[in-house]
C-alpha cells in the first residue's frame, strides 16, 4: 500500500504545485484548501503525511496541527511556511509538528522532507512490530510444557507479572529461568521498557558494582570514561540479576540499600540517583542454606525472596520433552536446511529415560547435534551419541507400579517390532539379490510400502549390497 499524503493549503497554485511534484512519486496525494475539510477528511480517511499552511483563513494551521495531534497523534505533519514565519515554524515544531518548509521551495526541497517523514514512519513500525514480536515470544503461555510442575509455573507467572514485586527465581543450570523472567517481564506493566540481564557469574567484584551502578571518569584506573549502570540503563523497566548466589557480601550490602532505598550511586559518584526498577533474581544455589553457612545476607535473602519461583528441572517433567524435543527438531532443521519431520520410537525411548543433568539446554544441544548426524528424515537411536550410553537398557529395569510395567511392556513391544521389520526387510532383498520391486512381490506387499519400510530404516541400495543404519537395533 502506497504511503498517503494530505496537502492543505489556502493558494490553488501551491496546491498544483505540490501534486505535480508528488505525481511521479510511490505516495497517493491528495489536496483540500480549507483547515476545517482537512479535519474532516482526516477523521473519515487514513493519511501519513499532512502538508499544512501556517497562515489560512478560517483556521490557521496550528490550530490544525493542535486538532490533529489530539486526535490522530501518528500522523507526520509538515508544515509549509514563509521565510517571515520562520518563528512560529519553530513553534510548531514544539506542539509536534515533524518539520517544516519554508517557501519557496523547490521540488527536490518536498521530496527530500516528505521521504524523511516516510523513512522515520518505516523505523518508528519497524519498532513497534519488533517489540510486538519478542513480547508474543514471551507470552508464558507459548512456554512449552504441559506437565503439572510447568502448569504451576505458569500460574505464578500470571499472579506475579502484573505487580512491580521482585521475584526470586530457583532451579538448577539451563531450566530455563531467564525464559521466565522475560515472560514475567513481557506480561508486566514495563513491558515496553528495557529487559537487562546480568550475569553475576562472570564478573568480579570490582568489575560487577561498576556493570550495577556505573563509574565516573577517574573513579578508578581504567575508568577513562563516565559509564551508565544496568540500573540506569533498565531505568522504567526490568533488571534480571543471573546467578545472584555468587555476589560478593560487600556487593550484597550495596545492592540491600537499593532495594530498600530505590536508590544509588555510581562508583566514584556523590550524586544519587532513582533506581525505578523491578528486580528478578535467579540462582541455581539453595540460597537458604548460603544464609545459614555465612556466604549470603539473610536481610538480603528475605528482600529478594518476596514472590519465589522453583523452575523444575526436566527429570521432574518427563511429559514435557516429546514437545521440547520436537520445537528443536523443527527449529534446527529450519537452520540446517535438513528435512527431519520425527523421532523413532527407540529414539524418542531414549530422550524421555535420560535423567538430563544439564536440563533443556542439554536437550536441546543434543537434538541439534542429532540434526546435523542424521541421514534421513527421522532422528533414530544411533543419531543421539551424547546419551546413547548412559540410559539404562529397559530389560534391566525393575518396573515398580503397574503403570511402569505398562509402559515398559509397550516399549518392548515397539523395539521388538522395529528389529524384526529391519530384518524382514533386509532378508528379502538379500533373497532377490538386492531387487526392490521383486522383494515387494515376493512378501506380497506393494512396492510403496516396501520402500516405506526401507526408509524408515534407512535401508539403500548401492551395487549389490545394501546401506543400512544398524545403530537402531534394539
Amino acid at each position: 500500500m502506497n504511503g498517503k499524503i494530505l496537502v492543505v493549503d489556502d493558494e490553488d497554485i501551491i496546491i498544483k504545485s505540490c501534486l505535480r511534484i508528488l505525481e511521479n512519486t510511490e505516495y497517493d496525494a491528495e489536496a483540500v484548501q480549507d483547515g476545517w475539510e482537512a479535519l474532516e477528511k482526516i477523521d473519515e480517511n487514513y493519511y501519513d503525511v499532512l502538508l499544512l499552511d501556517i497562515m489560512m483563513p478560517k483556521i490557521d494551521g496550528l490550530e490544525v496541527l493542535q486538532r490533529v495531534k489530539e486526535t490522530h497523534p501518528d500522523i507526520d505533519v509538515i508544515m509549509v511556511t514563509g521565510l517571515s514565519d520562520i518563528e512560529t515554524a519553530v513553534k510548531s515544531m514544539k506542539l509536534g509538528a515533524f518539520d517544516y518548509l519554508p517557501k519557496p521551495f523547490d521540488p527536490e526541497e518536498l521530496k527530500l522532507v516528505v521521504e524523511r517523514a516516510f523513512e522515520r514512519r518505516h523505523l518508528l513500525q519497524e519498532n513497534i512490530n519488533l517489540k510486538n514480536e519478542v513480547s508474543s515470544k514471551y507470552r508464558f503461555e507459548n512456554i512449552i510444557g504441559s506437565s503439572p510442575p510447568m502448569q504451576n509455573v505458569y500460574r505464578l507467572i500470571a499472579k506475579c507479572a502484573p505487580t512491580n514485586s521482585t521475584v526470586l527465581l530457583t532451579g538448577e543450570s539451563g531450566t530455563g529461568k531467564e525464559l521466565i523472567a522475560r515472560a514475567i517481564h513481557y506480561n508486566s506493566l514495563r513491558k515496553d521498557k528495557p529487559f537487562v540481564p546480568v550475569d553475576c557469574n562472570s564478573l568480579s567484584e570490582n568489575l560487577l558494582e561498576s556493570e550495577l551502578f556505573g563509574h565516573v571518569k577517574g573513579s578508578f584506573t581504567g575508568a577513562v570514561a563516565n559509564k551508565r549502570g544496568m540500573f540506569e540503563v533498565a531505568s522504567g523497566g526490568t533488571l534480571f540479576m543471573d546467578e545472584i548466589g555468587n555476589i560478593s557480601l560487600s556487593t550484597q550490602a550495596k545492592l540491600l540499600r537499593v532495594i530498600q532505598e530505590r536508590e544509588f550511586r555510581a562508583v566514584g559518584d556523590t550524586r544519587t540517583q532513582e533506581a525505578n526498577i523491578r528486580l528478578i533474581a535467579a540462582t541455581n544455589k539453595d540460597i537458604k542454606v548460603m544464609v545459614a553457612e555465612g556466604p549470603f545476607r539473610e536481610d538480603l535473602f528475605y528482600r529478594i525472596n518476596i514472590f519465589p519461583i522453583r523452575v523444575p528441572p526436566l527429570r521432574e517433567r518427563r511429559d514435557d520433552i516429546p514437545a521440547l524435543a520436537f520445537r528443536f527438531l523443527t527449529v534446527f532443521s529450519d537452520t540446517l536446511e535438513k528435512k527431519m519431520t520425527e523421532f523413532s520410537v527407540g529414539a524418542m525411548n531414549l530422550l524421555v529415560n535420560y535423567d538430563w543433568p544439564g536440563n533443556v539446554r542439554e536437550l536441546e544441544n543434543s537434538v541439534h547435534r542429532a540434526v546435523i548426524l542424521a541421514t534421513g528424515d527421522v532422528i533414530r537411536q544411533g543419531d543421539l551419541v551424547n546419551i546413547i550410553d548412559m540410559v539404562p537398557r529397559l530389560d534391566l529395569q525393575v518396573p515398580k507400579t503397574s503403570d511402569e510395567l505398562k509402559q515398559i511392556k509397550k516399549v518392548a513391544r515397539e523395539r521388538s517390532v522395529e528389529k524384526v521389520e529391519k530384518l524382514f526387510v533386509i532378508e528379502a532383498l538379500k533373497r532377490n539379490a538386492w531387487n526392490v520391486t521383486k522383494s515387494a512381490e515376493e512378501t506380497g506387499m506393494q512396492r510403496t510400502n516396501f520402500q516405506a519400510l526401507m526408509k524408515k530404516y534407512n535401508i539403500r541400495i548401492r551395487g549389490t549390497e545394501p546401506n543400512h543404519d544398524t545403530a537402531e537395533t534394539p
